[in-house]
């Protein structure tokens, strides 16, 4: 009978562990620290609405109308600065809970990224901007008379460099290093196809400029062989040319270089008829005499 009563004892001992065992299973998951979550969770969502729409306003000027915007840098701090300011105060206070207050600190980050990446963004495409204004001011000033291209490429660094630390939010980890170097790049290889241009010209000139000094020197070879061959050339070149009245006959004469030359053609005369049937006279006179002198000193 005691065995029996002890064995009871032991049952109802078990089944009470049993039932502490199994108690915590039935509170329910959750509790306060999500509740307070959802609501920074709302907060944060409502901040987010109002800073995606001043975000949409540089996005058109920047993307759409691709024109740079002053003072992007100083913009994009104070819309990230107005957001963390308006979510710490909409948002409830954390109190002591320690699970509450590491909650906070999430959500105001995640808020944080959230402005943050859209803008940088917008920071990478401004920057793609003044590259190309950067460019062209580069371009245009190599062509100038007077400026250097390592003068020309020290004034383009300093311009983009002035308007990406324009653009770069205070206190973020934004860099425009990449873009500087690219840029840079670029205008060494502009500046190396513009030297190879130049070297062609100057080399495709000395060529010109040996091709004449050649023609010159087989030209006075030949002026010496003419000397050698027929004495000492005549500076006078005389030319005479005379029509015979009423005929078609045209007698052309020259004395040229110590050389004589005579010749005798037949070439209608258009304008016999316009001039009457003996043209304006009927011996030697201008209307059918031709004569030219030339002397070369």
């Amino acid at each position: 009978m005691a065995r029996f009563f002890g064995l009871a004892l032991l049952l109802i001992a078990g089944a009470e562990s049993t039932t502490v065992q199994r108690a915590p299973f039935c509170i329910p998951r959750g509790g306060a620290g999500d509740g307070y979550a959802a609501q920074l969770e709302g907060v944060k969502s409502s901040v987010m609405d109002k800073a995606t729409a001043a975000i949409e306003e540089l996005r058109k000027s920047i993307v759409e109308e691709a024109s740079v915007v002053e003072g992007f840098g100083a913009q994009a701090d104070t819309i990230c600065n107005q957001a963390l300011e308006e979510f710490a105060t909409k948002a409830p206070d954390a109190g002591d809970d320690a699970v509450d207050a590491s909650t906070y600190d999430k959500k105001l980050e995640e808020l944080e990224a959230s402005v943050d990446a859209p803008l940088q963004v917008l920071y990478l495409r401004q920057l793609a901007l003044l590259r190309e204004q950067a460019l062209q001011q580069f371009r245009a000033a190599s062509k100038t008379s007077g400026t250097s291209e390592y003068e020309a490429m020290l004034a383009t660094d300093g311009q983009f460099s002035q308007g990406a630390e324009d653009a770069t939010r205070e206190g973020s980890d934004w860099d425009y290093s990449s873009e500087r170097s690219y840029l840079q790049s670029v205008m060494n290889n502009i500046a190396e196809s513009g030297k190879k241009a130049t070297e062609v010209t100057m080399k495709s000139a000395q060529q010109q400029q040996t091709a004449m000094q050649f023609l010159q020197s087989q030209q006075q070879m030949i002026q010496q062989l003419q000397q050698q061959l027929y004495g000492q050339s005549s500076p006078w070149n005389l030319g005479v040319a005379y029509r015979i009245p009423d005929t078609n006959f045209n007698l052309q004469g020259s004395y040229q270089q110590g050389r004589g030359n005579l010749q005798l053609s037949c070439v209608p005369d258009e304008y016999a008829p316009m001039l009457g049937p003996n043209g304006f006279t009927n011996g030697v006179g201008p209307g059918n005499l031709g004569l030219s002198l030339n002397l070369s000193v």
